[in-house]
């Protein structure tokens, strides 16, 4: 019997697709127009967004996109497909599986890829969406493209949906691992900062589990390193709007910090797979700044894990449904 049509779809959130005021504006619409990611009524939002968000936030966005971005483009979007070629090379000789990448947001759009394996009559699906830590501003998100997609179609392949990997084994070796090879080459700080994209406090109540597997994913991390816990502090970056985040806050710890006497510190995102303006721009460059003006002196980013070899592992282990 011949083997399945197999895909296996490789998700990120997606990125402007030219460094420009215009592009990062349709990106932006289509980002911030998602229910999913404000969870403000439509009628009530739409204003906002459209009088008092998009007429302001692309030229300031432009900018800070203009700091990562280089000549393959955006950070986020080839280190995505980097990613996502070295683990469609490990599958060279099953021509029946096809690994593809795939954007919620920007190109190339998860319906369009979705609609092209439904052309080439894919019988079994894999989406692996590239948030360690589920979110229905995230996850759920790519859940309801799927889901919308396939409701138009006749035959329903069969589905293998990836909801998150916080506690994978392998994901948080990797982490780990990253972490003692920056400490071997460029010494360790007195605190490990993990850092965390931050949601709206409401939603925590309303069920998400987000940030409690997170601070699973933190506790993880810690003893696979064997620090104490005054060794390391999880924090919440990039908040946006005035009502009530996730704690602590990234920035305020930040500034509070060198009076506490840690004034070497080492940050990482563990919720984030690839490296993108929130890690390359918002964390490395605006929140070092924050920490050296108020009395920091040792700052040192940790990369995500990006195409590394221990990530394109770990894709295969979370695709062939051996991990945990």
């Amino acid at each position: 019997m011949p083997a399945k049509k197999r895909a296996v779809l490789i998700v990120n959130l997606g990125s402007p697709e030219k460094l420009t005021v215009r592009s990062v504006r349709q990106f932006l619409r289509h980002f911030l127009g998602d229910p999913r990611v404000v969870n403000l009524p439509r009628a009530l939002w739409w204003l906002i967004l459209n009088f008092f968000v998009l007429p302001f936030r692309p030229s300031k966005s432009t900018k800070a996109y203009a700091k990562v971005w280089t000549d393959r483009g955006s950070p986020l979007t080839y280190l995505t497909q980097d990613l996502t070629d070295k683990v469609a090379q490990r599958f060279e000789q099953e021509p029946q599986v096809s690994v593809q990448m795939a954007m919620s947001y920007g190109k190339p759009s998860l319906s369009g890829v979705l609609r092209k394996l439904h052309k080439a009559q894919c019988e079994q699906l894999t989406i692996v969406p590239l948030y360690p830590q589920y979110s229905s501003t995230t996850t759920a998100s790519v859940f309801d493209t799927v889901a919308a997609e396939l409701m138009k179609w006749r035959y329903i392949p069969e589905l293998n949906f990836i909801n998150d990997y916080h506690q994978h084994p392998l994901y948080i070796r990797s982490i780990a691992n990253s972490v003692l090879k920056t400490w071997a080459e460029h010494g360790q700080g007195e605190l490990l900062v993990l850092s965390f994209h931050g949601l709206p406090d409401l939603l925590t109540k309303k069920g998400d589990p987000y940030y409690y597997q997170c601070l699973k994913t933190a506790e993880l991390i810690a003893a696979q390193l064997m620090i104490k816990d005054h060794q390391w502090r999880v924090v919440f970056q990039s908040r946006f709007g005035k009502a009530k985040w996730l704690q602590p806050y990234c920035v305020e710890t930040l500034m509070a910090l060198p009076d506490e006497g840690i004034k070497n510190i080492d940050i990482i995102c563990p919720g984030f797979a690839i490296d993108c303006l929130e890690t390359l721009e918002e964390i490395n460059m605006t929140n070092k700044e924050v920490f050296i003006q108020a009395g920091g002196q040792g700052y040192q980013y940790i990369p995500a894990l990006n195409d590394s070899d221990a990530n394109v592992q770990l894709m295969l282990d979370l695709i062939s449904n051996r991990g945990s």
